[in-house]
């Protein structure tokens, strides 16, 4: 398993935001400490403007070098494009471990599916996963797969991926909650699987369940996951009802796909995200 990370993702914060840093430091922490897992550690490389074009316009990059606020959850920090390149760069080099056979988790900051094709938005300032799908596709991949499992729907993620052809998106999501999208399909490749407010713990996993098998029947060259561990029962933000054995069956499940596959790090606002992370990882690695 490769965790690709970096430590100067955590070079940015907020007073009071639940999007800080120490969501990367006790991850690595416990990950470093642990030895079950055989881990390998890689720092991002760089993403060229031209990957990051297919998905935003050349305005929303120039935003975010505008010193103002992008809205009431996503402030404006001093090189926040350098953060957000970084988390791109990060999810294209997963993308590239993923096709040469490697497991691969990056571990970074900010996240981005909430960042659509023209606004920065919900903490999320570039969209990192939708960016990487459609460089899967621009280079080869015939079916491109992208999972969302964050308790919030990936409205970002699917604004730029709709209707893009060679790729389905799959999200399981709860709703209503922010950002108040998800509730129906969206063109012909875009898949929604609401879940209500504390629903009960066995019809969240058999929604998560349903969706994955629609994932199979898709039959994709390679599958993008956007892991957001905040629809654990104890997340600050949301109403789930997952527990730990949840994303543990969740990386074991996407395993036995045997379609490669690679991880980036959307939300998980509670203090235990390093223990969600890392069971989610034993799942991937068949532990």
């Amino acid at each position: 398993m490769t965790i690709i990370t970096d430590e100067s993702c955590t070079g940015y914060a907020q007073a009071g935001h639940p999007e800080r840093p120490q969501r990367i430091t006790s991850t690595v922490e416990l990950l470093k400490a642990q030895t079950e897992l055989p881990l390998a550690w890689l720092t991002p490389t760089a993403a060229s403007d031209e990957q990051m074009l297919r998905a935003h316009t050349p305005a929303m990059l120039a935003r975010l070098a505008v010193p103002e606020n992008f809205d009431a959850d996503t402030p404006f920090f001093e090189n926040i494009a350098s953060h957000a390149r970084a988390s791109v760069a990060a999810a294209l080099d997963a993308l590239k471990l993923a096709r040469a056979g490697k497991n691969v988790f990056s571990l970074m900051r900010p996240p981005g599916h909430h960042a659509t094709r023209e606004q920065s938005m919900g903490f999320c300032y570039l969209n990192n996963i939708a960016i990487a799908a459609l460089e899967a596709a621009a280079t080869g991949c015939k079916r491109v797969a992208v999972f969302d499992f964050d308790v919030h729907h990936g409205n970002g993620t699917e604004n730029i991926l709709v209707n893009k052809p060679g790729i389905e998106f799959f999200s399981v999501h709860q709703h209503p909650a922010y950002p108040h999208t998800g509730a129906e399909n969206a063109g012909y490749n875009c898949f929604n699987y609401p879940v209500a407010p504390h629903a009960p713990r066995e019809a969240y996993r058999a929604t998560l369940a349903r969706a994955l098998d629609d994932l199979r029947s898709y039959r994709p060259d390679i599958v993008a996951v956007s892991a957001g561990f905040d629809a654990y029962l104890r997340d600050p933000l949301a109403e789930g009802t997952l527990l730990p054995e949840d994303f543990y069956w969740l990386g074991q499940t996407l395993r036995q796909l045997n379609t490669p596959l690679f991880t980036l790090l959307e939300g998980g606002y509670s203090k235990d995200l390093p223990q969600l992370i890392f069971a989610y990882l034993k799942g991937v690695a068949g532990k």
